[in-house]
Protein backbone atom coordinates (compact mmCIF):
# COMPACT_ATOMS: atom_id res chain seq x y z
CA UNK A 1 0.00 0.00 0.00
CA UNK A 2 1.58 3.32 -1.02
CA UNK A 3 0.06 6.64 0.68
CA UNK A 4 1.04 10.15 -0.64
CA UNK A 5 0.61 12.06 2.63
CA UNK A 6 0.77 15.74 1.44
CA UNK A 7 -1.37 16.71 -1.61
CA UNK A 8 -3.43 20.07 -2.24
CA UNK A 9 -6.85 20.30 -4.21
CA UNK A 10 -9.13 23.08 -5.04
CA UNK A 11 -13.40 23.27 -5.75
CA UNK A 12 -13.22 22.73 -9.78
CA UNK A 13 -14.77 26.18 -10.25
CA UNK A 14 -11.13 27.92 -8.76
CA UNK A 15 -8.74 25.16 -9.93
CA UNK A 16 -7.51 26.56 -12.66
CA UNK A 17 -7.00 30.66 -11.45
CA UNK A 18 -5.56 29.49 -8.16
CA UNK A 19 -3.05 26.48 -9.44
CA UNK A 20 -2.28 29.83 -12.17
CA UNK A 21 -1.53 32.17 -9.34
CA UNK A 22 0.73 29.75 -7.35
CA UNK A 23 2.63 28.96 -10.18
CA UNK A 24 3.45 32.41 -10.87
CA UNK A 25 4.57 33.00 -7.41
CA UNK A 26 7.04 29.87 -7.08
CA UNK A 27 8.11 30.75 -10.90
CA UNK A 28 7.59 26.57 -11.31
CA UNK A 29 5.70 24.94 -13.69
CA UNK A 30 2.49 22.59 -11.98
CA UNK A 31 1.72 18.91 -12.84
CA UNK A 32 -1.58 18.44 -12.26
CA UNK A 33 -4.68 20.71 -12.74
CA UNK A 34 -5.92 21.30 -8.67
CA UNK A 35 -8.88 19.64 -9.18
CA UNK A 36 -9.83 16.20 -7.18
CA UNK A 37 -10.42 14.20 -10.75
CA UNK A 38 -6.40 15.56 -11.44
CA UNK A 39 -5.61 14.27 -7.91
CA UNK A 40 -7.19 10.93 -8.90
CA UNK A 41 -5.81 10.87 -12.15
CA UNK A 42 -2.68 11.06 -11.02
CA UNK A 43 -2.58 8.84 -8.16
CA UNK A 44 -3.92 6.11 -11.01
CA UNK A 45 -0.90 6.96 -12.84
CA UNK A 46 1.74 6.48 -10.05
CA UNK A 47 0.16 3.57 -7.83
CA UNK A 48 -1.32 5.82 -4.88
CA UNK A 49 -3.77 3.55 -2.96
CA UNK A 50 -4.75 6.84 -0.42
CA UNK A 51 -3.71 10.85 -0.17
CA UNK A 52 -4.14 12.70 2.41
CA UNK A 53 -5.54 15.67 1.22
CA UNK A 54 -4.50 18.93 3.25
CA UNK A 55 -6.56 22.61 3.12
CA UNK A 56 -4.81 25.61 3.97
CA UNK A 57 -6.92 28.15 5.15
CA UNK A 58 -5.80 31.66 4.33
CA UNK A 59 -9.04 33.33 5.51
CA UNK A 60 -9.62 33.31 9.39
CA UNK A 61 -13.59 33.89 8.55
CA UNK A 62 -14.10 30.29 6.37
CA UNK A 63 -12.83 27.40 8.81
CA UNK A 64 -16.28 26.25 8.73
CA UNK A 65 -17.04 25.85 5.30
CA UNK A 66 -13.50 24.72 4.33
CA UNK A 67 -14.11 21.99 7.39
CA UNK A 68 -17.65 20.96 6.09
CA UNK A 69 -16.06 20.23 2.60
CA UNK A 70 -13.60 17.65 4.59
CA UNK A 71 -15.88 16.11 7.06
CA UNK A 72 -18.00 15.40 3.55
CA UNK A 73 -15.14 13.83 1.53
CA UNK A 74 -13.16 12.68 4.00
CA UNK A 75 -12.59 8.86 3.25
CA UNK A 76 -14.50 8.83 0.00
CA UNK A 77 -12.25 7.07 -3.40
CA UNK A 78 -8.95 6.70 -1.91
CA UNK A 79 -9.09 10.24 -0.11
CA UNK A 80 -8.63 11.69 3.64
CA UNK A 81 -9.31 14.77 4.11
CA UNK A 82 -7.29 17.02 6.81
CA UNK A 83 -8.83 19.80 8.29
CA UNK A 84 -8.12 23.64 8.28
CA UNK A 85 -7.40 26.00 11.14
CA UNK A 86 -6.12 29.48 11.15
CA UNK A 87 -4.47 31.24 14.53
CA UNK A 88 -6.25 34.38 14.14
CA UNK A 89 -9.76 32.77 13.51
CA UNK A 90 -12.16 33.49 16.21
CA UNK A 91 -13.80 29.82 16.13
CA UNK A 92 -10.45 27.90 15.82
CA UNK A 93 -10.87 26.12 19.37
CA UNK A 94 -14.47 24.88 18.30
CA UNK A 95 -13.55 23.90 14.97
CA UNK A 96 -10.61 21.77 16.02
CA UNK A 97 -13.20 20.07 18.48
CA UNK A 98 -15.54 19.50 15.78
CA UNK A 99 -13.21 17.95 12.80
CA UNK A 100 -11.79 15.66 16.08
CA UNK A 101 -15.50 14.66 16.53
CA UNK A 102 -16.46 14.36 12.85
CA UNK A 103 -13.39 11.52 12.38
CA UNK A 104 -11.23 13.96 10.59
CA UNK A 105 -7.52 12.36 11.91
CA UNK A 106 -5.43 16.03 11.56
CA UNK A 107 -5.03 19.43 10.01
CA UNK A 108 -2.87 21.51 8.15
CA UNK A 109 -1.36 24.78 9.28
CA UNK A 110 1.58 27.00 6.83
CA UNK A 111 2.83 29.21 9.23
CA UNK A 112 4.09 31.44 6.10
CA UNK A 113 0.84 31.94 4.01
CA UNK A 114 -0.71 32.34 7.23
CA UNK A 115 1.59 35.11 8.66
CA UNK A 116 2.21 33.89 12.08
CA UNK A 117 5.53 32.44 13.43
CA UNK A 118 4.70 28.94 14.74
CA UNK A 119 6.19 29.79 18.21
CA UNK A 120 4.00 32.60 18.64
CA UNK A 121 1.08 32.02 20.85
CA UNK A 122 -1.31 32.04 18.12
CA UNK A 123 0.31 28.53 17.23
CA UNK A 124 0.93 26.96 20.48
CA UNK A 125 -2.37 27.34 22.03
CA UNK A 126 -3.29 25.43 18.60
CA UNK A 127 -0.61 22.79 18.92
CA UNK A 128 -1.76 22.44 22.45
CA UNK A 129 -4.63 22.06 21.45
CA UNK A 130 -4.24 19.52 18.66
CA UNK A 131 -2.76 17.14 21.31
CA UNK A 132 -5.26 17.02 23.83
CA UNK A 133 -7.89 15.94 20.85
CA UNK A 134 -5.10 13.35 19.79
CA UNK A 135 -5.09 15.31 16.24
CA UNK A 136 -2.17 15.14 13.61
CA UNK A 137 -0.83 18.26 12.65
CA UNK A 138 0.97 18.45 9.31
CA UNK A 139 2.74 21.73 9.05
CA UNK A 140 4.48 24.09 6.08
CA UNK A 141 8.63 24.04 7.62
CA UNK A 142 11.38 26.06 6.51
CA UNK A 143 11.07 29.34 3.39
CA UNK A 144 8.26 28.86 0.98
CA UNK A 145 8.98 29.47 -2.89
CA UNK A 146 6.25 32.29 -3.29
CA UNK A 147 7.19 33.72 -0.50
CA UNK A 148 11.44 34.33 -0.36
CA UNK A 149 13.18 35.75 2.76
CA UNK A 150 9.75 35.29 4.90
CA UNK A 151 11.32 33.28 8.26
CA UNK A 152 8.06 31.73 9.73
CA UNK A 153 9.33 28.21 10.40
CA UNK A 154 12.73 27.54 10.47
CA UNK A 155 13.54 24.66 12.15
CA UNK A 156 14.86 26.00 15.07
CA UNK A 157 11.29 28.09 15.78
CA UNK A 158 9.83 24.88 15.23
CA UNK A 159 11.75 23.28 17.93
CA UNK A 160 11.37 26.13 20.31
CA UNK A 161 7.78 25.81 19.71
CA UNK A 162 7.20 22.18 20.01
CA UNK A 163 8.80 22.53 23.60
CA UNK A 164 6.41 24.81 24.86
CA UNK A 165 3.49 22.48 24.16
CA UNK A 166 2.18 19.37 25.08
CA UNK A 167 2.93 15.61 23.12
CA UNK A 168 1.45 16.63 19.55
CA UNK A 169 1.73 14.32 16.56
CA UNK A 170 3.28 17.07 14.43
CA UNK A 171 4.94 16.17 11.02
CA UNK A 172 7.01 18.76 9.27
CA UNK A 173 6.86 18.84 5.37
CA UNK A 174 9.76 19.07 3.34
CA UNK A 175 12.28 17.18 5.68
CA UNK A 176 11.62 19.11 8.18
CA UNK A 177 12.46 22.37 6.73
CA UNK A 178 12.92 23.82 3.20
CA UNK A 179 15.34 24.94 1.91
CA UNK A 180 16.84 24.81 5.80
CA UNK A 181 17.81 21.23 6.08
CA UNK A 182 21.67 22.11 7.22
CA UNK A 183 19.43 23.41 10.32
CA UNK A 184 16.91 20.51 10.83
CA UNK A 185 19.02 17.53 12.61
CA UNK A 186 20.64 19.96 14.57
CA UNK A 187 17.03 21.67 15.96
CA UNK A 188 14.60 18.86 15.46
CA UNK A 189 16.09 15.36 15.87
CA UNK A 190 15.60 14.98 19.41
CA UNK A 191 11.79 15.81 18.88
CA UNK A 192 9.29 13.23 18.09
CA UNK A 193 8.37 15.30 14.98
CA UNK A 194 8.30 13.04 11.77
CA UNK A 195 9.21 14.53 8.24
CA UNK A 196 7.49 14.52 4.93
CA UNK A 197 9.66 14.32 1.77
CA UNK A 198 7.40 16.59 -0.50
CA UNK A 199 9.53 18.67 -2.75
CA UNK A 200 12.71 18.04 -0.90
CA UNK A 201 15.01 15.96 -3.41
CA UNK A 202 16.82 16.72 -6.98
CA UNK A 203 16.40 19.76 -8.86
CA UNK A 204 13.47 22.13 -8.98
CA UNK A 205 11.85 22.50 -12.74
CA UNK A 206 11.54 26.39 -13.24
CA UNK A 207 9.40 27.94 -15.76
CA UNK A 208 11.51 30.77 -16.53
CA UNK A 209 14.84 32.31 -15.48
CA UNK A 210 14.02 33.96 -12.00
CA UNK A 211 16.21 31.80 -10.43
CA UNK A 212 19.82 31.56 -9.75
CA UNK A 213 21.07 28.27 -10.77
CA UNK A 214 21.98 26.94 -7.17
CA UNK A 215 18.48 27.61 -5.57
CA UNK A 216 17.21 25.43 -8.16
CA UNK A 217 18.95 22.26 -6.05
CA UNK A 218 17.36 21.13 -4.03
CA UNK A 219 18.34 17.66 -1.18
CA UNK A 220 20.94 16.09 -2.63
CA UNK A 221 20.58 12.20 -2.17
CA UNK A 222 23.35 11.72 0.45
CA UNK A 223 21.94 14.43 2.57
CA UNK A 224 18.53 12.97 1.94
CA UNK A 225 19.78 9.83 3.13
CA UNK A 226 21.36 11.01 6.11
CA UNK A 227 18.36 12.91 7.52
CA UNK A 228 16.80 9.39 6.95
CA UNK A 229 19.65 7.62 9.03
CA UNK A 230 19.15 10.63 12.09
CA UNK A 231 15.62 10.63 12.26
CA UNK A 232 14.79 6.72 11.41
CA UNK A 233 12.62 5.54 8.28
CA UNK A 234 9.91 5.18 10.53
CA UNK A 235 9.74 9.00 10.96
CA UNK A 236 9.71 9.87 7.37
CA UNK A 237 6.84 9.64 5.34
CA UNK A 238 6.03 9.82 1.35
CA UNK A 239 4.72 13.00 0.24
CA UNK A 240 4.65 15.02 -3.20
CA UNK A 241 2.73 18.38 -2.92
Amino acid sequence: MVIDIHTHTFPDKIASAAIDKLSAAGHIPYFSNGTVSGLKTSMKKAGIDYSVVLPVATNPLKLASMNDVSIELNGKDGLIYFGAVHPDAPDWYEELGRIAEKGVKGIKIHPVYQDVDIDDIRFLRILDRAAELGLIVLMHAGDDIGFPDVVRCSPAMTANALKQVGSVKIILAHMGGWKNWQEVAENLSDTSAMLDTAFSLGEITPKDDYYSPDFLSLLKKQDFVRLVNIFGSERVLFGTD
